[in-house]
């Protein structure tokens, strides 16, 4: 039974469910970010996945780029699974600018995030739901 890590849901808004991955908004106004975390159970590794799931998971990481893409067109993107302090799989998308407070540099760890407010998150939630044809489901 899928299940998300506590740390991923307290440090997030979800945006919905594709058809194998949660999508979620990392809740800092520095970097426009998503995460992708497959719905597969144990997953850690991108090993942990069939081929199946690992095929939707590349068809799915690529249609959020496209969106990112889409809603920010002058961004260079990171997309990465560290999963050094959080195990269950996740992939980042990070929507990244030459003017952004750590570029050219990684951004984990670099600053304290800064949350959204709560109208804010509401909006670019919506913008993604519908770039990504997810149903809100509050």
């Amino acid at each position: 039974m899928f299940n998300l890590d506590t740390r991923l849901a307290g440090d997030t808004y979800c945006v919905g469910d594709l058809t194998l991955c949660r999508v979620l908004l990392m809740n800092d106004t520095q970097y426009p970010w998503l995460i992708l975390v497959p719905r597969v159970a144990g997953a850690v590794e991108f090993t942990d996945l069939s081929d199946a799931d690992y095929q939707t998971y590349c068809s799915e990481s690529r249609l959020v780029a496209k969106a990112m893409l889409s809603v920010y067109p002058d961004a260079k993107l990171n997309i990465a699974a560290l999963g050094n302090v959080v195990s269950q799989l996740h992939i980042h998308h990070v929507a990244r600018f030459n003017n952004d407070i750590a570029w050219p540099g990684p951004i984990w760890g670099k600053y304290p995030a800064k949350p959204y407010a709560p109208e804010q998150a509401t909006a670019l939630v919506k913008q993604f739901q519908i770039q990504l044809s997810i149903k809100d489901e509050s």
